[in-house]
């Protein structure tokens, strides 16, 4: 309704584009590994359960930059490992 998913979804993409552009590989990287979402100096989305933001109810918190960067963290840490899995499959 306000464009919060929409663009935290295009971090994450950016993300992705990245990681297929340097081909990085996912080796010992973890979700928890991002220190991003452990910051006690602002109240911040993002878990290791995914990429999020903390809107308020009517949706006039914007995405922070750090929500967007452990988004686009996301997509370069889910876009190679999808990358071994549709090569494991194919």
């Amino acid at each position: 309704m306000y464009g919060h998913v929409y663009k935290m979804a295009e971090a994450v993409a950016a993300g992705a584009r990245e990681a297929a552009d340097t081909e990085v590989s996912s080796g010992d990287d973890v979700p928890y590994s991002e220190q991003r979402q452990m910051r006690l100096d602002e109240i911040t989305g993002g878990s290791p359960y995914g990429a999020s933001t903390i809107t308020g109810g009517d949706g006039s918190r914007q995405r922070s930059e750090n929500e967007l960067a452990i988004a686009r963290f996301r997509g370069k840490h889910v876009a190679p490992l999808a990358g071994q899995l549709q090569r494991g499959r194919g």
